[in-house]
């Protein structure tokens, strides 16, 4: 664990533990970037103890964001705009959103062919927005979200991982009436899902492994507390989608796709209402190599169309609604 101390000139100090083993270590300008503008909303509502007068002062909250998707369809129901949270604490062999990962904006290789020339540039991954720009972007989609009956997704990354700045943008959402769903590893404080709920139509949640010493090898975090998390929001939570990734010699296997199937039906609510199996794809490869990173799937092929069919019948025992896909 390190520990970092920052003290400014007006003597407030600052104190960051970390005790994750991000790639990059964590700056404090980064940090400062989410807490450090005040500003003043409604001059009725704060009072001032020197003059008398009264103000409403609020944070000027940014999230970092690596990618924002309109017109999507795979990430709840209806057209979506889906929001994408940088920074993750699972390191997922399959991620096909590497640039997501890391916590702190990231240079990324671009490579433009023209003819047998190939000519090199680079762009930044992450991008900070208040929460009035996101509102702003949802309402320049509101006409498309509206007829289709679809909201906004938070994702990542992992959105609780900025869950101060998620729980602010969730409330504008629904304040303007937008259906609002988060994406989730579940790897995450469950005080923070807590305060989430009220402002969450619906979570879907990622379900990769059940036993922890595999779900370590292959995202290198335990799955202890998702699977508290996971039991804990079935019974809180309005909606919950179950996604599980299908990914080949990890967790497709006979015996483990049996143990899930028990395990959903032992503990499924009246809140669990679906689940999506998303066949391992490798869309994401070439990011690997321009973030330079080693891509740790070499070799291994997308599962056929027929397992996934097959899958699908198995999966259909729970009694839930089953889907091939987000």
């Amino acid at each position: 664990m390190q520990s970092l101390k920052y003290t400014d000139v007006n003597q407030t100090e600052i104190q960051i533990y970390d005790a994750t083993a991000w790639p990059q270590i964590v700056l404090l300008p980064d940090v400062l970037q989410h807490i450090r503008t005040p500003v003043i909303r409604d001059p009725s509502s704060f009072k001032n103890t020197l003059t008398g007068n009264h103000f409403s002062i609020s944070l000027y909250m940014q999230g970092l964001i690596f990618s924002i998707k309109r017109y999507s369809v795979h990430d709840g129901p209806g057209i979506r705009v889906t929001i994408f949270l940088k920074g993750c604490p699972l390191c997922c062999k399959w991620c096909h959103n590497p640039e997501g990962i890391s916590p702190l904006r990231q240079n990324i290789v671009t490579c433009r062919r023209i003819g047998d020339k190939e000519f090199y540039g680079n762009e930044e991954a992450g991008k900070y927005y208040s929460v009035e720009d996101i509102s702003g972007i949802l309402e320049r989609e509101r006409v498309f979200i509206n007829k289709s009956k679809g909201g906004v997704t938070f994702s990542g990354g992992e959105p609780l991982l900025q869950s101060e700045f998620l729980l602010e943008v969730l409330k504008a959402s629904k304040e303007k009436g937008f259906q609002t769903a988060v994406d989730t590893s579940g790897y995450s404080l469950y005080d923070n899902y807590r305060l989430i709920i009220p402002y969450t139509d619906l979570f879907l949640f990622d379900l990769k492994h059940l036993d922890d010493s595999a779900h370590i090898e292959g995202t290198g975090t335990s799955n202890i507390l998702i699977l508290e998390n996971y039991r804990l929001l079935l019974a809180e939570a309005r909606e919950v989608a179950l996604r599980i990734p299908v990914i080949p010699g990890f967790n497709d296997d006979p015996d483990h796709v049996e143990r899930l199937i028990q395990f959903i039906k032992s503990t499924r609510t009246g809140s669990l209402r679906r689940i999506s199996l998303l066949p391992f794809h490798k869309t994401g490869s070439s990011k690997y190599r321009r973030l330079g990173l080693p891509y740790r799937m070499e070799g291994i092929e997308p599962p056929s169309e027929k397992r996934m069919k097959d899958l699908k019948e198995q999966f259909l025992t729970t009694g839930l609604r089953v889907k091939i896909g987000g």
